[in-house]
């Protein structure tokens, strides 16, 4: 855990491959997670509307193993939030999400 999963329009000013790298080290900084056990994956969107005039949008969901501190959670949402502002900036419309899992219907192989 956790999974990063980012929906960006598709005109940032960077490429994706450096925003998932940028994300993926970004939670790993938190300290809250096995290295190993990061996934992160990026999904663009060519057709988006904004009724706040931003260029585009950049949103995370990050899901992970319920049961962490809401301190612990606001650490991530907060250092997932820096990283998106250093990286794409003001134009753009940032978001960040955690999302808890259930480990009682959690499934993997």
């Amino acid at each position: 855990m956790p999974h990063l999963i980012i929906e960006h329009s598709n005109n940032l000013p960077i490429k994706t491959e450096e925003l998932v790298t940028s994300i993926h080290q970004a939670a790993i900084s938190t300290a809250l997670f096995d290295l190993t056990t990061v996934k992160t994956r990026a999904s663009s969107f060519s057709h988006f509307q904004l009724g706040n005039g931003k260029a585009g949008f950049v949103h995370i969901q990050a899901h992970i193993m319920a049961g962490r501190e809401i301190e612990q959670k606001q650490r991530l949402s907060d250092t997932l939030l820096y990283a998106l502002e250093d990286i794409v900036g003001d134009d753009y419309q940032l978001s960040v999400h955690i999302y808890d899992l259930m480990p009682e219907i959690y499934r993997k192989n």
